[in-house]
């Protein structure tokens, strides 16, 4: 349940390409930093969200939405908000930061977890999925009762597939780099306004 009374446009993005992402790695838990490829996505959306009137930026403080965080306030020029429990969930335990190809080798019990329930596995050292739930809608539920009638809120593929979840928008198909899902929290009531480079499944 949303408790805010006022109204709040929210800016849900997600980071740009990563160097894991390049290197076929497990994330997760996995702190790399943004590619190339990844800060050019940054610098282009940046100029989309820079007549926008967002007020502030909250970030996860991984290193890949905290880089993704300080391009686009090179346009925004607004505050930066680290938030710990906006951060990606540790769903890969032993196998964070492994090449899939060597992380198959090495774990092919831990990997086989992964592809028979990819939210409520038992991987080795994971983060269990209610824990994770748990941290990231009390988290988000408290930034969007804040003052600022503007936000953008830079997290990962799983705090945000988990948002949508959780508040009944449905499950992704595609959620991509740099992706922009606008939501509205009216009288404390949270719609979807529109989504760019994420599709859900039908």
């Amino acid at each position: 349940m949303v408790n805010n009374i006022s109204n709040m446009k929210i800016y849900l993005i997600r980071h740009g390409e990563t160097t894991g992402d390049v290197e076929n790695r497990y994330g997760g838990d996995y702190d790399d930093h943004l590619s190339t490829t990844g800060k050019i996505q940054c610098e282009a959306l940046a100029k989309k969200l820079k007549n926008k009137n967002i007020g502030i930026i909250y970030h996860s403080p991984k290193i890949r939405a905290k880089e993704t965080a300080e391009i686009l306030n090179k346009s925004l020029k607004v505050n930066i908000e680290p938030v710990a429990d906006l951060r990606e969930r540790n769903n890969y335990g032993i196998l964070t930061g492994l090449v899939k190809t060597e992380a198959k080798k090495n774990y092919p019990e831990e990997v086989a977890k992964l592809e028979k329930d990819k939210l409520h596995h038992a991987v080795k050292n994971s983060e269990d999925y209610n824990s994770f739930k748990k941290r990231v809608i009390s988290t988000f539920q408290k930034i969007i009762s804040g003052k600022h009638s503007v936000i953008a809120i830079i997290s990962h593929g799983g705090p945000i597939s988990c948002i949508f979840r959780e508040f009944g928008f449905g499950e992704f198909e595609r959620l991509g780099d740099c992706a922009v899902l606008e939501l509205e929290n009216v009288n404390g009531k949270l719609e979807l306004v529109k989504m760019e480079n994420a599709v859900l499944k039908k």
